[in-house]
């Protein structure tokens, strides 16, 4: 059903193609936006993680240079029974976390230095465990295409406006301008129309894959508010990769209606909360983790703290 809901999502996105250049060409700048969607498809199915990652200057990391970061992506990957995924970081102050790849063979997980400062290892485990539900729902293919076909569309509308058609031929000013909120406003539809509830899924596994829901549910309160304080100025010039975060990285406070490009963080947090009773696990603090390691953050530790008598390795972020 993924990848007939993503053909469905690829299909309405190119007749949006279609639809812009008959508005700024007619019926060759029709043919010529379907030749641009015919090459956007293309492109973005084998190229569209490379491009999100570039987006946001993620650096790949290993298991030497952020070896707890890698070691429990490498450990919650086993519990999903999914192929080990590259890791990325992002040196962003904002506390955020995606996932990216055309499929869990070729998949991404990346997260940003903020998101470490951030959460406790079980919270960022139920994290790293919500961006694996989506690699293994296949959701990350039709998320990362429909990033670089909204921002596609932006650039067909932007490149029709100053150089479509002939002097007599061109939509009028009001049309262009209509165009050029209401095109990407479309592309945006499209994909909430598809995407949101998958939020809701991912979550539900993602609490499965870690162990404990209130992990998960933990994360999501602390992520939301700090998305709300701390901006990130790579998305906001970015932001056809917004719907690719764990919470929207352009407002901390999401609203369950037809613009939104998550669901409601509360709704979220209360449908992991009724997960955690019926499975009957408690607290972070009090549960055990999923590797035996529990406490608070690896990331704000001294050597040789919680997670083991041997001092840490130091990772990028410090």
């Amino acid at each position: 059903m993924n990848y007939v809901r993503t053909g469905m999502l690829m299909a309405g996105l190119t007749a949006l193609f279609a639809a812009v250049g008959y508005a700024l060409g007619g019926g060759g700048g029709m043919l010529m936006a379907l030749g641009f969607a015919a090459v956007t498809n293309l492109f973005s199915y084998w190229n569209s993680d490379r491009l999100a990652l570039a987006a946001h200057n993620a650096q790949e990391v290993d298991e030497a240079t952020a070896p707890e970061l890698y070691g429990m992506v490498r450990d919650l990957a086993a519990r999903a029974n999914l192929p080990m995924p590259r890791v990325y970081l992002i040196h962003e102050d904002q506390p955020n976390a995606f996932a990216t790849g055309r499929n869990p063979q070729n998949a991404a997980v990346a997260a940003t230095t903020g998101i470490l400062r951030t959460l406790s290892y079980e919270e960022l485990a139920g994290v790293m465990a919500h961006e694996l539900a989506h690699i293994k729902n296949h959701d990350t293919l039709t998320m990362t295409i429909t990033a670089t076909f909204a921002g596609a569309i932006s650039s067909l509308v932007t490149f029709g406006m100053f150089f479509g058609g002939s002097r007599d031929n061109r939509p009028n000013v009001i049309v262009q301008i209509l165009l050029m909120v209401l095109a990407p406003m479309a592309a945006g539809l499209i994909q909430m129309a598809i995407s949101r509830s998958r939020e809701y899924e991912a979550d539900r596994m993602g609490g499965q894959i870690c162990g404990n829901p209130v992990w998960l549910a933990d994360a999501l309160a602390k992520i939301a508010a700090g998305v709300a304080h701390i901006p990130s100025e790579t998305a906001e010039a970015k932001p056809a990769t917004a719907h690719m975060f764990i919470i929207n990285p352009l407002t901390g406070a999401g609203m369950d209606n037809l613009f939104s490009t998550h669901p409601d963080t509360g709704n979220r947090i209360a449908a992991l909360m009724e997960q955690a009773q019926a499975m009957g696990v408690g607290g972070s603090a009090a549960a055990p983790s999923f590797t035996g390691q529990a406490g608070g953050s690896p990331w704000n530790q001294p050597e040789g703290g919680p997670w083991g008598s041997e001092p840490r390795q130091p990772g990028p972020w410090g």
